[in-house]
């Protein structure tokens, strides 16, 4: 089913479009993002759902081969992802997102303790994390200085781990479907995510000869 006047549509005639000219590792990547995006566009009235199948989305864009997660770690592999989607973003789409649209909605996220991994680590007595709060008060200051530089890439990052945070409390069963006790964190999660990657996916249909790198489980005949 396609829904008028979503990102999927538009982004889906595109690659009908062009996709003929695709590498095979960006057509798929290209094509598993989109249907996911489509999946999250269908859950208007639920942000639990919907932040979840944006996550798949942003997963099929930018997972490579499971290996490189124990060897670089998952923030370095956001990082580089940004990177390469800063610079290829010749009209600041993803600069925009960050300072103007979305600017109120990523401070509050980025200053939430309930998505900082520290905070969790510490409740859940694993040793070493009893400095949490100095942690996270490094961190706010860290994120402090990238907004008065407006570092696009180091804002990004930091705004994915918090994220991610958020992802694995889904995920794994760590929050309740549709509590209040994190709507404030969910809603503006799905609401970033739903700007953010048909951005993130225009841009890789725009330049399909960047290194995307293999996308994880290939189509196998």
């Amino acid at each position: 089913m396609e829904i008028e006047g979503t990102s999927f549509k538009r982004l889906k005639n595109k690659q009908r479009s062009i996709r003929d000219n695709f590498p095979e590792n960006v057509g798929l990547r290209v094509h598993r993002a989109i249907s996911w995006l489509q999946r999250a566009e269908m859950e208007s009235n639920d942000y639990d759902a919907a932040f979840m199948f944006y996550w798949v989305s942003f997963n099929a864009a930018y997972a490579g081969d499971q290996e490189e997660y124990s060897l670089a770690g998952e923030r370095s592999i956001f990082s580089d992802y940004f990177e390469k989607m800063i610079s290829l973003d010749p009209h600041h789409k993803i600069y925009n997102a960050i300072w103007e649209k979305f600017s109120a909605s990523i401070r509050l996220l980025l200053n939430n303790k309930y998505v900082f991994q520290p905070f969790w680590k510490y409740h859940n007595q694993v040793q070493g994390y009893e400095d949490w709060e100095e942690r996270f008060e490094k961190s706010k200051s860290r994120i402090k200085a990238a907004m008065g530089t407006r570092d696009t890439r180091l804002i990004l990052t930091i705004l994915f781990d918090r994220l991610y945070v958020l992802r694995n409390q889904l995920i794994h069963g760590g929050a309740t479907w549709n509590s209040q006790v994190n709507r404030s964190q969910v809603q503006d999660g799905e609401k970033i995510l739903a700007f953010l990657m048909p951005i993130f996916i225009g841009l890789m249909m725009d330049n399909p000869d960047a290194d995307w790198g293999a996308p994880s489980y290939p189509v196998i005949e």
